[in-house]
C-alpha cells in the first residue's frame, strides 16, 4: 500500500527531518562505502518514508540512519547475489572451447612434477614426526587438537612442528621465485 506525500503538517515530520539532514545522511552513506550509489540509496529512503504509515517516530534521525544503512546493505547483498548468479551462469554455459584442450600443456605438467618432487625432497629432509603432522593437518584435514592426542604431544608441539614445515616450504618457494 503506497500513500502520496501528504500536505498535512503533522504527517510530514519524518520527511522534514530527512530534508533537513539530507547532506548528513549522504555523508554517512559515503563514509560507509556507498560511493556512487549514495544518491540512489537516499532516493530509496525517501520513497520508504513516503510509503510509511503515518504516525510519530520517537527518534526520527536515528530511524533515518537505520533505514539508510538497511537500504545500503540490501543493495550490497543484491549486487553480490547478482554477481554470483552471473558468474555461475557463465561457468555453467562455458564448457570447453571446440579445438582447445582443457588439459595443461606438457611444459606445465613437467614443471608441476618437478615442483612436487622438490617439495617431497624438502619434506623428506625434515623430522618424520613434523612431516607426519603436516600431512595429517594439511592433507587429511585433521584438527590440531586431534593430532596432538593421536601423537601424544601438546598442541604447542603440533604448532611448532607445523611452523618448521611451513618455514622449510616458504624457503623452497623463495627458491622457486628466484628461478
Amino acid at each position: 500500500m503506497t500513500r502520496a506525500v501528504s500536505d498535512d503538517p503533522d504527517d510530514d515530520g519524518l520527511q522534514a527531518v530527512f530534508l533537513a539532514n539530507r547532506q548528513v545522511l549522504l555523508r554517512f552513506l559515503l563514509a560507509r562505502g556507498a560511493a556512487e550509489d549514495a544518491e540512489d540509496i537516499l532516493q530509496e529512503v525517501w520513497l520508504r518514508i513516503a510509503r510509511r504509515p503515518p504516525g510519530p517516530v520517537s527518534a526520527p534521525l536515528s530511524y533515518l540512519y537505520r533505514t539508510a544503512n538497511t537500504v545500503m546493505i540490501d543493495r550490497y547483498r543484491s549486487a553480490k547475489q547478482s554477481a554470483q548468479r552471473e558468474k555461475d551462469w557463465v561457468e555453467a554455459g562455458s564448457g570447453p572451447m571446440p579445438g582447445i584442450s582443457d588439459s595443461p600443456s606438457v611444459e606445465r605438467v613437467i614443471a608441476g612434477r618437478q615442483s612436487t618432487r622438490k617439495v617431497e625432497e624438502v619434506l623428506a629432509g625434515l623430522p618424520k614426526r613434523a612431516t607426519a603432522i603436516f600431512r595429517r593437518s594439511r592433507i587429511d584435514g585433521v584438527a590440531q587438537r586431534a593430532i596432538a592426542e593421536e601423537f601424544g604431544i601438546s598442541i604447542s608441539t603440533v604448532e611448532s612442528d607445523l611452523r618448521s614445515v611451513y618455514r622449510a616450504l616458504a624457503e623452497l618457494r623463495e627458491r622457486f621465485d628466484e628461478e
